[in-house]
């Protein structure tokens, strides 16, 4: 039998009146820091005293007493951090996986965009993200995708307008709108993008921005529809523009892009109030070997950034620009979310506690409980390939097509003119997009250039937005057994030489993640690089990140979709 009204107000009157007696030291807390010194992000400044926490809520610094005691002296404790923007689907692996490798960096709330999923699986995506993030000891918030598929020229696994979404506002762990990649059509007054910002405004939900280098009243006009921040800005003058206009910027380090040196100069008295940092897409490695927002902190200190003032920007701005009022502080009536470090300059992260719960401590992760997914949700990630087998003959194309020319250590390309045949020799390979969710058998084939592979084939069901198959090849026959190959384990990424696997990563939830733990999948996933390094693809690209870009139509010059070449720049096939 559910609970009455009368019954939930009067536990939770039971609660607060705990709350307020710990407070006023009328009983002991349930946790108490002794001798902290904590960032005070209302001060500016370091303070000490003693942390009381009860019922997970911070109820008091002073002088308290606990029924459990820790004392902190020498130590620096820092309100848990918070990413402004991520796809957890970047991390290739399950959200419960994805949380094991943050919350000891000190990653306590994320902010997601399952935009990846709902390219596949359309709102049985979004409905799954937010039934295995429930419960998690990092608090996944969740803003709805705004652009599934990212244009009218991608073949998705659905097409979500604003009615499809509109239910999801009503969810206590919806924020808002996620990032509108469709300035353009913001700034035309197009029918499918502004109703989507209407309906986000009439829940009084937050809009977030993705326009790089927009200037002038094109800006204007984009903002001016509703659009409240940008985390695309990689240099000075483009974030300052959106600044002064009253967006937020989300300063981004992630593994695919990284502003923060560029954009460093934001993180000072006159503008870092509207700042907060973000990752966008993390990759295993990264997370693996570097971090996740404690990294940033510790960059931006490294590049001259005053210590709290990093810290500011890695909880409190975020938080505040979300609406989560009770997180981002140490303060009383915020949530017991610390990270306690050993200092600023070495920035050791000791312990992590989630609404006063000891999650992290001396390299030691507490255990938690993995939430349940509807049966039907798990059955629907675990088919999402309709696609019928290939063969040579299905890549053969005799008319010239469009040259992608790859940039070194970018996602960008140039329009490397034209041709009708592989030629290894020249680095001329064929590329080709196969379409995987409904079995249209549409192929769009083209040629790249830069890649450097010299044998084999590689392929992988990881192709921003839409995620359909991207084979790169020295020839048809190894681009077919390479695709084949990724329908037959349900998605990944194969390098592939005839007919042999050489390196592979499954994913095996809805082909863009994996079920296996984080360090597996590294593993997997930096032996498959070494093995494409081996058929001659160039050290300047990561084999399978770089790739699985050369599929968005929204990044210039030249990009591939199940129709073709496509030029961004001219909007036209060529």
């Amino acid at each position: 039998m559910s609970e009455s009204y009368a019954g939930k107000i009067n536990r939770k009157l039971v609660k607060k009146q705990r709350i307020i007696d710990a407070a006023a030291g009328r009983e002991p807390a349930d946790l108490v820091l002794k001798n902290a010194t904590y960032v005070n992000v209302f001060s500016n400044e370091l303070c000490t005293a003693d942390i009381a926490v009860t019922e997970g809520l911070i109820v008091g610094m002073g002088d308290y007493s606990g029924k459990r005691e820790v004392d902190v002296t020498g130590k620096i404790v820092c309100p848990g951090f918070l990413d402004a923007h991520i796809h957890l689907e970047s991390s290739l692996v399950s959200p419960g996986e994805f949380v094991r490798a943050v919350l000891p960096h000190g990653t306590t709330t994320v902010i997601t965009d399952p935009h990846e999923i709902a390219n596949v699986m359309g709102t049985d995506g979004i409905e799954y993200m937010l039934q295995a993030t429930e419960g998690l000891p990092v608090d996944v918030r969740f803003m709805l995708p705004s652009c599934v598929p990212a244009t009218p020229l991608d073949e998705s696994g659905a097409i979500l307008d604003y009615r499809a979404i509109d239910s999801f506002y009503d969810h206590p762990r919806v924020q808002g709108l996620a990032e509108m990649m469709n300035f353009v059509g913001v700034i035309n007054g197009d029918e499918q993008p502004v109703e989507k910002i209407v309906a986000a405004q009439a829940h009084h939900k937050k809009i977030d921005g993705h326009a790089p280098d927009l200037q002038g009243n094109d800006l204007n006009a984009y903002i001016a529809a509703g659009v409240y921040s940008d985390h695309e800005c990689h240099d000075l003058s483009d974030a300052i523009a959106k600044l002064e206009r009253g967006q937020f910027i989300m300063i981004r380090e992630g593994t695919a892009a990284r502003n923060l040196e560029a954009l460093v100069p934001l993180l000072c008295d006159k503008y870092s109030e509207r700042c907060m940092f973000c990752t966008d897409d993390k990759h295993p490695s990264d997370l693996l070997e570097k971090g996740h927002i404690d990294y940033i902190v510790k960059r931006a200190i490294s590049l001259g950034v005053d210590p709290i003032t990093a810290i500011k920007v890695a909880c409190h701005n975020a938080a505040r620009y979300f609406l989560l009022n009770n997180r981002g502080a140490i303060a009383p009536g915020y949530l017991g979310d610390f990270v306690v470090i050993d200092s600023f300059e070495c920035f050791h992260i000791e312990q992590v506690y989630k609404k006063g719960e000891l999650m992290f401590s001396e390299g030691h992760l507490k255990g938690f409980p993995i939430p349940s997914i509807d049966p039907y949700l798990e059955k629907r990630a675990a088919d999402t390939f309709h696609v019928s087998h290939l063969s040579a003959e299905d890549f053969a194309e005799k008319r010239p097509r469009g040259i992608l020319g790859m940039v070194a250590g970018e996602i960008t390309t140039v329009d490397a003119g034209y041709s009708d045949r592989i030629d290894v020799e020249y680095d001329i390979l064929k590329i080709a997009v196969v379409e995987r969710h409904k079995n249209t058998r549409h192929i769009g084939i083209g040629y790249l250039q830069g890649y450097g592979l010299k044998r084999g084939a590689v392929a992988t069901s990881v192709s921003h937005d839409s995620h359909n198959i991207i084979v790169v090849g020295t020839d048809e026959q190894q681009m077919a057994d390479a695709v084949n190959r990724i329908v037959e384990i349900g998605g990944g990424i194969t390098v592939m030489e005839d007919g042999s696997v050489l390196g592979e990563v499954r994913l095996d939830i809805a082909g863009i993640m994996s079920s296996g733990t984080l360090v597996s999948v590294n593993a997997s996933l930096e032996d498959a690089k070494e093995k494409a390094f081996s058929l001659g693809v160039s050290h300047d690209i990561d084999p399978f990140m770089t790739l699985s870009f050369m599929a968005l139509p929204v990044i210039p010059t030249l990009r591939l979709t199940t129709r073709g070449v496509f030029d961004v720049l001219q909007q036209n096939y060529v």
